[in-house]
C-alpha cells in the first residue's frame, strides 16, 4: 500500500525496492532515522538506542513520531493477523490511496 502523499513526494517502486538492509547508504538522515524506527519497531525494540532517538527527534515533530510510530505498528499487527488466520496472500498488487486528512 502507498499514500497519495508519498508517490507524490517521489515514493516510486525503484525506491521503495530500495529498502533494505543498506538503506543506511541509500538515504537521506531524514529517512534513515524513520527506517531506524521501523526496525526497532518491527524487529528488536532494545535495537533502538538514544542515538536513535535524538536523530528522529532532529528530524520529526513529536506528533511525527507518534504518526511514524503507530503506523508502522498497526501494519504490523494488521500481517500477523493476516498471517496467523492463513490469510496473507502470497502477492499482492500495489495499491495507492488517499492521505488520511489529506485535502489532495
Amino acid at each position: 500500500m502507498r499514500f497519495h502523499s508519498a508517490r507524490a513526494a517521489g515514493l516510486n517502486e525503484e525506491l521503495a525496492n530500495a529498502v533494505d538492509d543498506d538503506y543506511r547508504l541509500r538515504f537521506e538522515a531524514t529517512e534513515v532515522a524513520a527506517l531506524e524506527l521501523t526496525d526497532a519497531i518491527i524487529g528488536n525494540p532494545e535495537s533502538w538506542s538514544a542515538a536513535d532517538r535524538a536523530a528522529l527527534a532532529t528530524h520529526y515533530a513529536p506528533a511525527a513520531i507518534g504518526e511514524l510510530a503507530l503506523g508502522v505498528g498497526l501494519f504490523l499487527g494488521m500481517s500477523k493477523v493476516l498471517i496467523l488466520l492463513g490469510l496473507e496472500p502470497e502477492s499482492m498488487p500495489v495499491t495507492v490511496l488517499p492521505t488520511p486528512g489529506s485535502t489532495g
